[in-house]
């Protein structure tokens, strides 16, 4: 038992998401006669559900830091519809467009944050309106038309890597993509072990290691098998690329930066922070901003997989962005959670939404059995806080965890009934 505790980190129960997005995959696979785990199927997983994990990363910190954004697939939509007609009729090549788009998404965050963080009006209340003002505004702008974008943007939303090199039986780019994925593996096995050595500690042993490097690289050896063995013209999705991207950008940003460690000490205790010097407004109008942000490339990716931008697009979309961060172990009182992690939970969504679709099940039905995943989970977290136990994702990234104490950081702590400001900060000592 203290070998496989070695071999996952720490214990199986740290990978409870990783298992359970297991057992799904292997569910379907058996269910639908092996019909989940094909290429086909796996580039239109990731192809279909990019965007949703893009705005889940985003929705995260905004969650962690102790709000909700309900306004993502409105702001998705108005971004998708200036930059489709930016794009057609005001000739703009599709690379400006893109940029115009990041630009209203940073604008429409700007707008949204100063209200949270400066007036101090509620991000549930304050995206609320913001999700009925800009749902309005896309179908002003567009008229309610459809608008088609180019093919440049087609290939952002739905296209795949392309191929080059010799014939090796699968495509190269992908194949490359699997070398690199394995090749990080390896090198964060001996940056922990160096780690390890220089803070004095005793790092696993080499079998442990060794074993968990090579189980890793056999499943990243699969996948890119999975993705890069469809038929010719596919490979590994480009819009997954990019979520791949920003999963580790904004992983690295959440647990390694000052900034994430700020949106961290405001959700899991407000007051504590202002008197330890964290500036909450800044905090609140960054998590605000950034979610525009990802959510106006949200919507051009997805305009770009559809090939036109429609009155209707984002509809709902923000509903399953948030279960995706509330199954991936966020903390519903803020303070708890991760991008890895929120990306785990919307895989899992992802999957049963697929392996229902692949059994013929009706969406009324699907969207019954989503509700209970969801229900399920944050019920889950809720009863392990109240029994004292650390929460899903502390089981599974316990980093999250005070090295000191074992307890989650921000997790659990009693807030201090001290009157701070919502935008107040105080100087260190």
């Amino acid at each position: 038992m203290s070998s496989i505790k070695q071999l996952l980190s720490g214990g199986a129960r740290q990978f409870g998401m990783l298992f359970a997005l297991l057992a799904l995959v292997i569910f379907f696979q058996i269910a639908t006669g092996g019909r989940v785990l094909t290429p086909s199927n796996a580039q239109n997983l990731l192809n279909g559900n990019s965007y949703i994990l893009i705005l889940a990363i985003g929705m995260v910190l905004v969650i962690i830091a102790g709000h909700i954004d309900l306004s993502v697939g409105s702001v998705a939509a108005v971004t998708g519809i200036i930059v489709a007609i930016a794009i057609r009729d005001w000739g703009i090549p599709w690379w400006l467009g893109i940029l115009l788009g990041l630009c209203v998404g940073a604008v429409i965050g700007a707008w949204q944050g100063w209200w949270v963080a400066y007036v101090g009006i509620p991000g549930f209340i304050t995206t609320l309106a913001g999700m009925m003002l800009f749902r309005g505004l896309n179908q002003f702008i567009g008229k309610s038309n459809t608008v088609p974008v180019p093919q440049e943007l087609q290939t952002l939303g739905g296209g795949y890597l392309p191929e080059w090199g010799p014939n090796t039986g699968l495509n190269n780019s992908t194949l490359l993509l699997g070398v690199l994925a394995i090749a990080a593996v390896v090198w964060s096995e001996l940056r922990r072990r160096a780690s390890a050595r220089k803070l004095g500690a005793e790092p696993v042993p080499t079998s442990v290691a060794v074993t968990r490097v090579v189980l890793f690289s056999a499943v990243i050896a699969y996948l890119t098998y999975l993705y890069g063995s469809g038929r010719v013209g596919t490979s590994f999705p480009v819009p997954a690329l990019v979520l791949v991207l920003l999963v580790v950008v904004y992983q690295f940003v959440a647990s390694r930066t000052i900034t994430g460690r700020h949106v961290y000490a405001v959700g899991g205790n407000r007051a504590a922070a202002a008197l330890s010097g964290v500036n909450i407004k800044r905090t609140n109008f960054f998590v605000m901003m950034n979610m525009s942000i990802l959510a106006s490339l949200a919507g051009m990716i997805f305009i770009g997989r559809s090939t036109a931008s429609g009155p209707f697009d984002g509809n709902m979309w923000e509903l399953d962005a948030i279960a995706a961060v509330f199954i991936g172990g966020a903390a519903v009182s803020g303070g708890v959670g991760t991008v890895v992690g929120s990306v785990i939970g919307g895989l899992v969504m992802a999957v049963l939404n697929n392996g229902l679709q692949l059994m013929g099940v009706g969406s009324d039905l699907t969207q019954i059995i989503k509700g209970l995943v969801l229900l399920a989970a944050v019920a889950f977290d809720v009863y392990n806080k109240v029994q004292g136990r650390p929460s899903i994702i502390a089981l599974i990234f316990p980093s999250r965890r005070d090295k000191g104490t074992g307890a989650v950081t921000g997790a659990d702590d009693a807030r201090p009934e001290v009157p701070v400001e919502a935008g107040a900060t105080a100087a260190k000592g």
